[in-house]
């Protein structure tokens, strides 16, 4: 079976083993939820992002211990068909292979034939996905995967269609949607703040109301605030897997952590930063 290589081992290099075992090293897990159904982690390098997607899945892994993560994901290359499934064969980690579960794909492909594509194109060079697999294959490292990159568009919908279907199908399956927040600086475009520690304040709290709605589970409203103040680099995967967990029973998220690129490496005047959330649900 055809095994999709790595591409982006800039966002994860060195020792992954020794990376995640340092990031998890004083993390004690959070009270709730007692079985998470679902998590959103971010994207970016290890080095900014990393620590914060290892607790999430550390979270998720400990408490539910699944045997299979659908992994929603960003969309930063050419835009997808539709909802692209990756249903065959595995994925290469620095830490091995992980194996797609072609029965789960099977089952979302035919269950959701309206909303989902197989197309393992929409997947070549894209990192969103990619930079998760070590922490599944490090902390459960029988568990197997579903990609599937989310564009925008009404992604809350398939979301609940999504959660919907894995409630119905039984075993341990859990959701692991992935964005970043906003993207700030002139290197992205986008300095409405200016800078300094006023501008760090305000898009904190550009990135505080997308948290908000992800902890209280307004799916709906999460295209229109990303289109409007640029909060959210995986719109469409954010809100589908809110609303997958809403229709896996869960009623509320819980924020693992927050930061920025600019907490993690403070250089001169704030004038550019990337924002990070880890959540559970």
């Amino acid at each position: 079976m055809p095994v999709r290589k790595m591409c982006a081992r800039q966002f994860y290099p060195g020792d992954c083993r020794a990376q995640i075992e340092d990031f998890l090293e004083r993390y004690e897990l959070p009270n709730m939820p007692v079985k998470p159904v679902a998590g959103i982690v971010p994207h970016a390098g290890w080095i900014f992002s990393g620590e914060i997607a290892a607790k999430v899945f550390k979270c998720i892994s400990e408490r539910t211990e699944p045997d299979t993560f659908i992994l929603l994901g960003a969309v930063h290359t050419l835009r997808p068909r539709g909802n692209s499934v990756y249903a065959r064969g595995s994925w290469e980690t620095p830490l091995g292979e992980v194996n797609i579960d072609e029965d789960v794909a099977d089952q979302l492909l035919k269950l959701l034939h309206e909303d989902m594509v197989e197309d393992t194109a929409a997947h070549a060079g894209e990192h969103s996905v990619e930079v998760q697999l070590p922490f599944i294959k490090y902390l459960r490292p029988d568990a197997k995967i579903v990609p599937v990159a989310v564009p925008p568009g009404d992604a809350y919908l398939t979301g609940r269609r999504i959660g919907e279907a894995v409630s119905k199908m039984g075993g341990k399956i859990v959701i692991v949607g992935t964005t970043d927040l906003t993207h700030y600086g002139d290197v992205y475009g986008f300095t409405p703040y200016g800078y300094g520690e006023g501008a760090k304040r305000r898009m904190k709290e550009n990135d505080s109301r997308m948290i908000k709605l992800a902890l209280d589970m307004k799916f709906s409203e999460v295209r229109k605030e990303a289109e409007t103040n640029r909060n959210a680099c995986g719109p469409g995967a954010l809100a589908a897997t809110v609303s997958a967990a809403r229709a896996m029973g869960a009623e509320k998220g819980h924020l693992i952590e927050y930061k920025t690129s600019y907490d993690v490496m403070p250089e001169g005047e704030f004038e550019m930063a990337v924002g990070y959330a880890g959540i559970v649900f």
